[in-house]
Protein backbone atom coordinates (compact mmCIF):
# COMPACT_ATOMS: atom_id res chain seq x y z
CA UNK A 1 0.00 0.00 0.00
CA UNK A 2 2.81 2.38 0.95
CA UNK A 3 4.64 1.45 -2.21
CA UNK A 4 1.49 2.12 -4.26
CA UNK A 5 0.98 5.44 -2.48
CA UNK A 6 4.57 6.37 -3.08
CA UNK A 7 4.25 5.57 -6.77
CA UNK A 8 1.04 7.61 -6.96
CA UNK A 9 2.72 10.62 -5.34
CA UNK A 10 5.69 10.32 -7.69
CA UNK A 11 3.33 10.18 -10.65
CA UNK A 12 1.45 13.28 -9.48
CA UNK A 13 4.72 15.18 -8.97
CA UNK A 14 5.85 14.20 -12.45
CA UNK A 15 2.55 15.29 -14.01
CA UNK A 16 2.55 18.58 -12.09
CA UNK A 17 5.98 19.37 -13.46
CA UNK A 18 4.41 19.53 -16.92
CA UNK A 19 0.98 20.90 -16.03
CA UNK A 20 1.74 23.69 -13.56
CA UNK A 21 3.86 25.80 -15.93
CA UNK A 22 1.04 25.68 -18.46
CA UNK A 23 -1.43 26.93 -15.89
CA UNK A 24 1.08 29.60 -14.82
CA UNK A 25 1.46 30.83 -18.42
CA UNK A 26 -2.28 30.86 -19.00
CA UNK A 27 -2.77 33.11 -16.00
CA UNK A 28 -1.75 35.97 -18.30
CA UNK A 29 -5.10 35.78 -20.04
CA UNK A 30 -8.68 35.03 -19.10
CA UNK A 31 -10.21 31.77 -20.24
CA UNK A 32 -12.48 33.75 -22.54
CA UNK A 33 -9.45 35.27 -24.27
CA UNK A 34 -7.73 31.89 -24.54
CA UNK A 35 -10.82 30.33 -26.11
CA UNK A 36 -11.22 33.24 -28.54
CA UNK A 37 -7.78 32.81 -30.10
CA UNK A 38 -7.90 29.02 -29.95
CA UNK A 39 -11.15 28.97 -31.92
CA UNK A 40 -9.97 31.22 -34.75
CA UNK A 41 -8.76 28.21 -36.72
CA UNK A 42 -5.24 29.51 -37.29
CA UNK A 43 -3.51 26.27 -36.29
CA UNK A 44 -0.84 25.33 -38.81
CA UNK A 45 -0.90 28.68 -40.65
CA UNK A 46 2.07 31.02 -41.05
CA UNK A 47 2.19 34.75 -40.31
CA UNK A 48 5.00 36.97 -41.63
CA UNK A 49 5.54 40.05 -39.45
CA UNK A 50 7.86 42.92 -40.49
CA UNK A 51 8.51 45.41 -37.69
CA UNK A 52 11.02 47.95 -36.44
CA UNK A 53 13.96 46.61 -34.46
CA UNK A 54 13.46 46.42 -30.67
CA UNK A 55 9.77 47.24 -31.13
CA UNK A 56 7.96 44.39 -29.40
CA UNK A 57 8.36 42.84 -25.96
CA UNK A 58 10.32 39.60 -25.81
CA UNK A 59 11.40 39.78 -22.17
CA UNK A 60 8.60 40.32 -19.64
CA UNK A 61 6.12 38.75 -22.03
CA UNK A 62 7.36 37.08 -25.19
CA UNK A 63 4.58 38.53 -27.32
CA UNK A 64 5.25 36.55 -30.49
CA UNK A 65 5.55 33.26 -28.59
CA UNK A 66 2.33 33.96 -26.70
CA UNK A 67 0.47 34.60 -29.94
CA UNK A 68 1.81 31.36 -31.36
CA UNK A 69 0.83 29.47 -28.21
CA UNK A 70 -2.75 30.76 -28.15
CA UNK A 71 -3.46 30.47 -31.86
CA UNK A 72 -1.25 27.61 -33.07
CA UNK A 73 -0.01 29.93 -35.83
CA UNK A 74 3.71 30.05 -36.69
CA UNK A 75 5.18 33.56 -36.84
CA UNK A 76 8.14 34.55 -39.00
CA UNK A 77 9.36 37.79 -37.41
CA UNK A 78 11.87 40.09 -39.15
CA UNK A 79 12.85 43.74 -38.65
CA UNK A 80 13.70 46.90 -40.59
CA UNK A 81 15.42 50.10 -39.48
CA UNK A 82 13.64 52.79 -41.48
CA UNK A 83 10.40 53.40 -43.36
CA UNK A 84 12.36 53.81 -46.57
CA UNK A 85 14.10 50.45 -46.17
CA UNK A 86 10.76 48.78 -45.47
CA UNK A 87 9.15 50.41 -48.51
CA UNK A 88 12.04 49.39 -50.76
CA UNK A 89 11.74 45.78 -49.65
CA UNK A 90 7.96 45.79 -50.02
CA UNK A 91 7.81 47.52 -53.39
CA UNK A 92 10.61 45.40 -54.82
CA UNK A 93 8.40 42.33 -54.83
CA UNK A 94 9.57 38.82 -54.09
CA UNK A 95 8.46 39.06 -50.45
CA UNK A 96 5.10 38.52 -48.82
CA UNK A 97 4.45 40.09 -45.43
CA UNK A 98 1.19 39.85 -43.51
CA UNK A 99 1.89 42.61 -40.97
CA UNK A 100 4.00 45.73 -41.35
CA UNK A 101 4.26 48.69 -38.94
CA UNK A 102 5.09 51.84 -40.95
CA UNK A 103 4.90 55.45 -39.78
CA UNK A 104 2.13 57.89 -40.65
CA UNK A 105 3.46 59.37 -43.89
CA UNK A 106 4.47 55.93 -45.15
CA UNK A 107 0.98 54.59 -44.38
CA UNK A 108 -0.42 57.38 -46.58
CA UNK A 109 2.01 56.52 -49.36
CA UNK A 110 1.21 52.81 -49.23
CA UNK A 111 -2.52 53.58 -49.37
CA UNK A 112 -2.07 55.87 -52.38
CA UNK A 113 -0.17 53.12 -54.20
CA UNK A 114 -2.74 50.41 -53.38
CA UNK A 115 -0.20 48.49 -51.33
CA UNK A 116 -2.42 47.94 -48.27
CA UNK A 117 -5.58 45.92 -47.66
CA UNK A 118 -8.57 47.50 -45.87
CA UNK A 119 -9.13 46.12 -42.39
CA UNK A 120 -12.16 44.14 -41.29
CA UNK A 121 -12.78 45.53 -37.81
CA UNK A 122 -15.16 42.72 -36.97
CA UNK A 123 -11.95 40.69 -36.61
CA UNK A 124 -10.38 43.39 -34.43
CA UNK A 125 -12.94 43.85 -31.62
CA UNK A 126 -10.31 45.20 -29.23
CA UNK A 127 -10.05 48.41 -31.24
CA UNK A 128 -13.42 49.73 -30.11
CA UNK A 129 -12.74 48.52 -26.57
CA UNK A 130 -9.32 50.04 -26.02
CA UNK A 131 -8.37 52.72 -28.57
CA UNK A 132 -8.34 56.18 -26.93
CA UNK A 133 -10.36 57.95 -29.60
CA UNK A 134 -10.77 61.12 -27.55
CA UNK A 135 -7.04 61.74 -27.36
CA UNK A 136 -5.77 60.16 -30.57
CA UNK A 137 -8.81 60.03 -32.85
CA UNK A 138 -7.65 63.09 -34.79
CA UNK A 139 -4.70 61.09 -36.12
CA UNK A 140 -6.94 58.75 -38.10
CA UNK A 141 -9.54 61.21 -39.37
CA UNK A 142 -8.07 61.26 -42.90
CA UNK A 143 -9.00 57.68 -43.72
CA UNK A 144 -6.01 55.95 -42.15
CA UNK A 145 -8.34 53.95 -39.90
CA UNK A 146 -9.51 51.89 -42.89
CA UNK A 147 -6.00 50.55 -43.36
CA UNK A 148 -4.13 50.75 -40.07
CA UNK A 149 -4.42 50.56 -36.28
CA UNK A 150 -2.12 52.91 -34.38
CA UNK A 151 0.48 51.00 -32.40
CA UNK A 152 2.47 53.78 -30.74
CA UNK A 153 2.81 57.55 -30.78
CA UNK A 154 6.00 59.56 -30.43
CA UNK A 155 8.14 62.56 -31.28
CA UNK A 156 11.66 63.19 -32.44
CA UNK A 157 13.96 64.50 -29.73
CA UNK A 158 17.42 65.99 -29.23
CA UNK A 159 19.54 63.81 -26.95
CA UNK A 160 22.69 65.26 -25.39
CA UNK A 161 25.55 64.10 -23.19
CA UNK A 162 25.92 66.27 -20.08
CA UNK A 163 29.65 65.55 -19.94
CA UNK A 164 30.07 67.45 -23.22
CA UNK A 165 27.14 69.86 -23.03
CA UNK A 166 26.86 71.89 -19.82
CA UNK A 167 23.58 73.70 -20.56
CA UNK A 168 20.38 72.16 -21.88
CA UNK A 169 20.16 73.06 -25.59
CA UNK A 170 17.15 74.94 -26.90
CA UNK A 171 17.76 74.76 -30.66
CA UNK A 172 18.62 72.23 -33.34
CA UNK A 173 21.33 74.68 -34.39
CA UNK A 174 23.66 73.25 -31.76
CA UNK A 175 24.16 70.31 -34.12
CA UNK A 176 26.11 72.69 -36.38
CA UNK A 177 28.50 73.89 -33.64
CA UNK A 178 32.09 73.16 -34.70
CA UNK A 179 33.23 72.48 -31.13
CA UNK A 180 31.30 69.18 -31.36
CA UNK A 181 33.06 67.98 -34.51
CA UNK A 182 32.96 64.19 -34.69
CA UNK A 183 30.54 64.04 -31.76
CA UNK A 184 27.18 64.37 -33.56
CA UNK A 185 24.86 61.54 -34.61
CA UNK A 186 22.14 62.27 -37.18
CA UNK A 187 19.20 60.25 -38.53
CA UNK A 188 20.22 57.96 -41.36
CA UNK A 189 17.00 58.59 -43.28
CA UNK A 190 16.02 61.58 -45.43
CA UNK A 191 12.65 62.63 -43.97
CA UNK A 192 13.91 62.93 -40.39
CA UNK A 193 17.25 64.55 -41.24
CA UNK A 194 15.76 67.02 -43.71
CA UNK A 195 13.07 67.87 -41.16
CA UNK A 196 15.70 69.13 -38.70
CA UNK A 197 17.10 71.50 -41.32
CA UNK A 198 13.58 72.51 -42.32
CA UNK A 199 12.66 73.33 -38.72
CA UNK A 200 15.71 75.60 -38.48
CA UNK A 201 14.78 77.29 -41.76
CA UNK A 202 11.16 77.77 -40.68
CA UNK A 203 9.83 75.58 -43.49
CA UNK A 204 6.98 73.10 -43.54
CA UNK A 205 8.35 69.57 -43.30
CA UNK A 206 5.82 68.70 -46.03
CA UNK A 207 6.88 71.40 -48.47
CA UNK A 208 6.77 70.63 -52.19
CA UNK A 209 8.84 73.69 -53.12
CA UNK A 210 12.16 72.58 -54.64
CA UNK A 211 13.88 75.75 -53.47
CA UNK A 212 12.99 74.81 -49.88
CA UNK A 213 14.52 71.38 -50.31
CA UNK A 214 17.63 72.91 -51.90
CA UNK A 215 18.12 75.22 -48.93
CA UNK A 216 17.61 72.36 -46.48
CA UNK A 217 20.16 70.25 -48.36
CA UNK A 218 22.65 73.12 -48.34
CA UNK A 219 22.23 73.44 -44.59
CA UNK A 220 22.84 69.72 -44.09
CA UNK A 221 25.98 69.94 -46.23
CA UNK A 222 27.15 72.87 -44.14
CA UNK A 223 26.69 70.65 -41.10
CA UNK A 224 28.79 67.94 -42.73
CA UNK A 225 31.63 70.40 -43.23
CA UNK A 226 31.33 71.85 -39.73
CA UNK A 227 30.91 68.78 -37.52
CA UNK A 228 31.25 65.70 -39.77
CA UNK A 229 28.15 63.96 -38.37
CA UNK A 230 27.66 60.21 -38.43
CA UNK A 231 24.38 58.99 -39.91
CA UNK A 232 22.92 56.17 -37.82
CA UNK A 233 19.70 54.45 -36.87
CA UNK A 234 19.62 51.67 -34.26
CA UNK A 235 23.40 52.01 -33.78
CA UNK A 236 22.56 55.18 -31.86
CA UNK A 237 21.85 53.12 -28.73
CA UNK A 238 25.37 51.75 -28.39
CA UNK A 239 27.03 54.97 -29.46
CA UNK A 240 25.17 57.27 -27.05
CA UNK A 241 25.25 54.81 -24.19
CA UNK A 242 29.04 54.56 -24.62
CA UNK A 243 29.35 58.23 -23.63
CA UNK A 244 31.60 59.09 -26.59
CA UNK A 245 29.17 61.40 -28.40
CA UNK A 246 27.74 64.80 -27.50
CA UNK A 247 24.47 64.76 -29.45
CA UNK A 248 22.06 62.42 -31.18
CA UNK A 249 18.79 62.93 -32.99
CA UNK A 250 16.33 60.13 -32.39
CA UNK A 251 12.92 59.28 -30.94
CA UNK A 252 11.65 60.15 -27.46
CA UNK A 253 10.89 56.62 -26.34
CA UNK A 254 14.38 55.47 -27.25
CA UNK A 255 15.88 58.24 -25.11
CA UNK A 256 14.25 56.68 -22.04
CA UNK A 257 15.91 53.37 -22.88
CA UNK A 258 19.31 54.99 -23.39
CA UNK A 259 19.27 56.99 -20.17
CA UNK A 260 18.73 53.79 -18.19
CA UNK A 261 22.17 52.67 -19.37
CA UNK A 262 23.80 56.10 -19.32
CA UNK A 263 22.41 58.51 -16.69
CA UNK A 264 24.61 61.31 -18.07
CA UNK A 265 22.23 61.77 -20.97
CA UNK A 266 19.61 64.50 -21.16
CA UNK A 267 16.94 65.50 -23.67
CA UNK A 268 15.39 68.60 -25.19
CA UNK A 269 12.51 69.51 -27.48
CA UNK A 270 14.10 72.26 -29.63
CA UNK A 271 12.14 75.48 -29.86
CA UNK A 272 11.91 75.29 -33.67
CA UNK A 273 9.72 72.21 -33.36
CA UNK A 274 9.84 68.42 -33.63
CA UNK A 275 8.17 65.77 -35.72
CA UNK A 276 5.18 64.18 -34.01
CA UNK A 277 4.31 60.80 -35.44
CA UNK A 278 2.56 57.49 -35.03
CA UNK A 279 3.32 53.97 -36.24
CA UNK A 280 0.43 51.78 -37.36
CA UNK A 281 -0.16 48.06 -37.81
CA UNK A 282 -1.12 47.44 -41.44
CA UNK A 283 -1.68 44.52 -43.81
CA UNK A 284 0.14 44.62 -47.18
CA UNK A 285 -1.88 43.86 -50.29
CA UNK A 286 0.32 40.80 -50.95
CA UNK A 287 -0.60 39.23 -47.60
CA UNK A 288 -1.29 35.50 -47.70
CA UNK A 289 -2.87 35.34 -44.21
CA UNK A 290 -5.18 38.32 -43.69
CA UNK A 291 -7.21 36.52 -41.03
CA UNK A 292 -4.07 35.78 -39.05
CA UNK A 293 -2.90 39.36 -39.51
CA UNK A 294 -6.13 40.81 -38.11
CA UNK A 295 -5.91 38.35 -35.21
CA UNK A 296 -2.36 39.56 -34.52
CA UNK A 297 -3.46 43.21 -34.55
CA UNK A 298 -6.26 42.37 -32.14
CA UNK A 299 -3.80 40.46 -29.94
CA UNK A 300 -1.48 43.48 -29.81
CA UNK A 301 -4.40 45.48 -28.37
CA UNK A 302 -5.01 43.03 -25.51
CA UNK A 303 -4.46 44.99 -22.25
CA UNK A 304 -1.78 42.58 -21.01
CA UNK A 305 0.11 42.66 -24.31
CA UNK A 306 -0.29 46.41 -24.84
CA UNK A 307 1.07 47.06 -21.35
CA UNK A 308 4.04 44.75 -21.87
CA UNK A 309 4.87 46.43 -25.18
CA UNK A 310 4.44 49.96 -23.80
CA UNK A 311 6.81 49.26 -20.92
CA UNK A 312 9.32 47.54 -23.19
CA UNK A 313 9.33 50.05 -26.05
CA UNK A 314 8.88 53.27 -24.02
CA UNK A 315 6.67 55.00 -26.57
CA UNK A 316 3.35 56.68 -25.84
CA UNK A 317 0.44 54.27 -26.23
CA UNK A 318 -3.10 55.01 -27.45
CA UNK A 319 -4.42 52.03 -25.47
CA UNK A 320 -6.90 53.15 -22.78
CA UNK A 321 -6.42 50.01 -20.71
CA UNK A 322 -2.70 50.81 -20.39
CA UNK A 323 -3.17 54.53 -19.73
CA UNK A 324 -5.62 53.72 -16.93
CA UNK A 325 -3.45 50.99 -15.41
CA UNK A 326 -1.94 52.06 -12.07
CA UNK A 327 1.09 49.84 -12.71
CA UNK A 328 2.03 51.80 -15.84
CA UNK A 329 4.84 54.05 -14.58
CA UNK A 330 5.92 55.57 -17.90
CA UNK A 331 2.92 57.89 -17.86
CA UNK A 332 5.07 60.25 -15.74
CA UNK A 333 7.85 60.51 -18.34
CA UNK A 334 8.24 64.08 -19.60
CA UNK A 335 10.01 62.82 -22.72
CA UNK A 336 7.32 60.31 -23.70
CA UNK A 337 4.26 62.28 -22.54
CA UNK A 338 5.29 65.97 -22.79
CA UNK A 339 2.74 68.49 -21.58
CA UNK A 340 3.36 70.84 -24.48
CA UNK A 341 5.49 70.48 -27.58
CA UNK A 342 5.65 72.34 -30.89
CA UNK A 343 5.31 69.74 -33.58
CA UNK A 344 4.52 68.97 -37.20
CA UNK A 345 3.31 65.70 -38.64
CA UNK A 346 4.77 64.13 -41.75
CA UNK A 347 2.43 63.53 -44.69
CA UNK A 348 2.98 61.68 -47.91
CA UNK A 349 4.73 63.77 -50.55
CA UNK A 350 4.10 63.76 -54.32
CA UNK A 351 6.26 61.31 -56.25
CA UNK A 352 8.35 64.04 -57.91
CA UNK A 353 9.05 65.66 -54.53
CA UNK A 354 10.06 62.31 -53.01
CA UNK A 355 12.43 61.68 -55.91
CA UNK A 356 13.88 65.17 -55.59
CA UNK A 357 14.38 64.66 -51.85
CA UNK A 358 16.08 61.29 -52.38
CA UNK A 359 18.43 62.75 -54.98
CA UNK A 360 19.38 65.56 -52.62
CA UNK A 361 19.87 63.02 -49.81
CA UNK A 362 22.32 61.10 -51.98
CA UNK A 363 24.13 64.37 -52.57
CA UNK A 364 24.23 65.18 -48.85
CA UNK A 365 25.60 61.76 -47.95
CA UNK A 366 27.49 61.29 -51.23
CA UNK A 367 30.03 63.91 -50.30
CA UNK A 368 30.82 61.86 -47.21
CA UNK A 369 31.03 58.76 -49.39
CA UNK A 370 33.25 60.59 -51.86
CA UNK A 371 35.67 61.35 -49.06
CA UNK A 372 35.62 57.68 -48.20
CA UNK A 373 36.30 56.76 -51.82
CA UNK A 374 39.24 59.16 -51.98
CA UNK A 375 40.61 57.77 -48.73
CA UNK A 376 40.18 54.23 -50.02
CA UNK A 377 41.78 55.15 -53.36
CA UNK A 378 44.85 56.66 -51.73
CA UNK A 379 45.09 53.66 -49.38
CA UNK A 380 45.19 51.34 -52.40
CA UNK A 381 47.86 53.53 -54.07
CA UNK A 382 49.99 53.45 -50.92
CA UNK A 383 49.58 49.68 -50.66
CA UNK A 384 50.61 49.22 -54.32
CA UNK A 385 53.68 51.44 -53.78
CA UNK A 386 54.66 49.42 -50.71
CA UNK A 387 54.32 46.16 -52.67
CA UNK A 388 56.41 47.55 -55.55
CA UNK A 389 59.13 48.74 -53.18
CA UNK A 390 59.09 45.40 -51.37
CA UNK A 391 59.52 43.57 -54.68
CA UNK A 392 62.38 45.84 -55.71
CA UNK A 393 64.14 45.20 -52.40
CA UNK A 394 63.51 41.46 -52.70
CA UNK A 395 64.96 41.35 -56.22
CA UNK A 396 67.95 43.40 -55.12
CA UNK A 397 68.64 40.92 -52.33
CA UNK A 398 68.23 37.95 -54.68
CA UNK A 399 70.65 39.55 -57.15
CA UNK A 400 73.16 40.19 -54.38
CA UNK A 401 73.11 36.72 -52.85
CA UNK A 402 72.26 34.52 -55.81
CA UNK A 403 73.65 36.62 -58.65
CA UNK A 404 70.38 36.60 -60.61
Amino acid sequence: MKKLLSLLISFLVLISAFILPVFAEDEIFSQETIDYYKNLGLQGTVLNVYNWGEYIDDEEVDVVSEFERLTGCDVNYTTFESNENMYSKLSGGGVSYDIIIPSDYMVERLISEDMLLPLDYSNIPNFDKYFDNEKYGHLIENGIKDYGVIYNVGTTILIYNKNFVKEKPTSWKVLWDEQYQGKVLMFNNPRDSFAIAQFILGQSINTTNKEDWDKAAELLMEQRKAVKPEYVMDEVFIKMESGEYAFATYYAGDYELMVENNPDLGFAFPEEGVNTFYDAMCIPSASQNKKGAEAFINFMLEPEIALANAEYIYYATPNKAVLENEDYSLIDSEAVYPETVTGQEFHNLPTDTLQYMNNLWMKVKGENNTQGLYAGFFSVIILVVIIIIANIIKKAKMKKYYNV
